[in-house]
């Protein structure tokens, strides 16, 4: 957020500040009012691009198909690997025209999927290499951008995009480091001025259970914040073995997850989601992160790349107020993946629960449907509102705690917020190119630096 820090000290109690702070404002209003559906907006017709072909574009692109009324398969979220052979869905003016992948099986494979519901894509609006995105964003009928590349790639087909006039669904997170980061704000500025929606992969601000908790718990449902706690503990995920005739590159992409250039490690990649749900409660972003402990313990091969296999973080909030945070990618342990904040009048675990210390308890009972596919109908309902919301900020802060969460612990130092988004350190490659590309040496805290 562009409003100063409200250091230890300072007198103003969390409530105080968010009341005074109108980008906390703008934040609920973006994550937690519903849209209105205006009458006869569905003859605005949504022509999707899809940048990414792997397994978690291909879901995306069929969550959003799924947006449209009368569909007859399954949610797909991410897990989506084979559509039945047969299927159809009704489409109510939303369409998939165009594809762009770095790799030809994986669009050959999206296009496969997508044929099997009677969806076409032409040959002259399927394109490969370093440069598709840019040749699917020259794709004049596209208005519907969905962003599903590895996260390294983000913020500048990100900025494309909206420069080039398009709606956008990225996925989390926003970026892998701070220069990233600063673009993924200036984007969604910019889609601000142009009246372009940017919605983002952070599904939690899409599901009324949420919304609903965290607006109870901004209004003081539990007193004044004392401490949070959050979660994303679990087993490892999949892994791409090498083939000999793949360059260092080629292997990289395949095996994205594994290299913090690409993803931003697991940190980063896929505890944004727990970092995002603190930063809506707390209605901001980290000071600081205070101290970080993590390693590479289990996961030592050369198939795992150079990320670690744990995190431990501390935060502190505006006010003074303590976030802990842990992430683990280790099969055999104990799982965990949520959120808990603790307030002086009682907790809650955000998503669907308020324990009160004296009164009743409160939980969410109502049952919904895929957030995968929530995030595209609100994206979706807000175009053709004409009121196109913009989640560019809240990702790019969810992820930017993420990034210093890393950073204290790569390094064993503390990382104060302002002064890391001075940043000017760029992950990856100058220049994209199959080819040698040493894996970087896993960071050693204590020698390690951030700068």
């Amino acid at each position: 957020m562009s409003e100063k820090n409200t250091k230890r000290g300072s007198g103003l109690s969390r409530r105080q500040f968010l009341s005074r702070s109108s980008a906390a404002l703008a934040v609920a209003a973006a994550a937690e009012v519903p849209f209105v559906h205006a009458a006869g907006a569905d003859d605005i017709e949504i022509k999707i691009g899809l940048v990414g072909c792997g397994g978690r574009g291909t879901g995306a692109a069929l969550d959003a198909l799924g947006a449209a009324t009368n569909v007859i398969y399954p949610a797909a979220g991410y897990h989506t690997e084979n559509v039945a052979e047969g299927a159809r869905v009704e489409k109510k003016n939303i369409k998939v025209v165009a594809l762009a992948d770095l790799f030809e099986d994986r669009l050959g494979n999206c296009r496969a999927q997508l044929a099997k519901l009677g969806i076409t894509i032409p040959t002259e609006t399927c394109f490969t290499g370093f440069d598709a995105y840019e040749k699917l964003l020259a794709v004049e009928e596209v208005n519907y951008v969905i962003l599903a590349t590895p996260p390294h790639f983000r913020p500048v087909q990100l900025r494309a995009a909206v420069e080039a006039g398009k709606h956008v669904f990225m996925e989390k997170p926003g970026a892998v480091d701070v220069p990233g980061v600063r673009l993924v704000i200036e984007a969604g500025e910019l889609a601000r001025r142009k009246g372009l929606g940017i919605a983002a992969g952070t599904q939690r601000r899409h599901l009324r259970s949420y919304r609903e908790t965290i607006g109870r718990i901004r209004d003081g449902a539990i007193g004044e914040i004392v401490y949070a706690k959050c979660y994303w503990n679990g087993g490892q995920i999949w892994v791409v073995e090498r083939r000999p005739e793949w360059s260092d590159m080629e292997w990289q992409l395949r095996n994205w997850n594994y290299f913090t250039w690409l993803s931003g490690d697991h940190y980063v990649e896929q505890h944004v989601h727990n970092l995002d749900v603190m930063n809506w409660v707390m209605g901001t972003h980290p000071i600081r992160a205070v101290s970080g402990l993590g390693g590479r313990q289990v996961r030592v091969g050369e198939i795992h790349g150079h990320i670690f296999d744990h995190f431990a973080v501390e935060f502190e909030y505006p006010g003074g107020v303590s976030m802990f945070s842990q992430a683990r990618q280790i099969n055999g342990c104990r799982n965990m993946v949520g959120e808990t904040v603790v307030g002086t009048a009682g907790t809650s675990n955000c998503e669907s629960t308020i324990e009160p210390k004296s009164g009743e308890r409160w939980r969410f009972r109502t049952r919904e449907g895929s957030p995968y596919r929530q995030e595209h109908e609100d994206l979706i309902a807000s175009i053709r509102a004409g009121e196109p919301i913009n989640e560019a900020r809240t990702v790019a802060e969810s992820t930017m705690t993420g990034i210093i969460g890393r950073e204290a612990v790569y390094s064993g130092q503390a990382v104060d917020w302002d002064t890391a988004m001075k940043s000017t350190t760029r992950l990856g490659p100058e220049k994209y190119e199959f080819g040698p590309y040493p894996i970087p040496e896993v960071a050693m805290p204590g020698r390690y630096r951030f700068t």
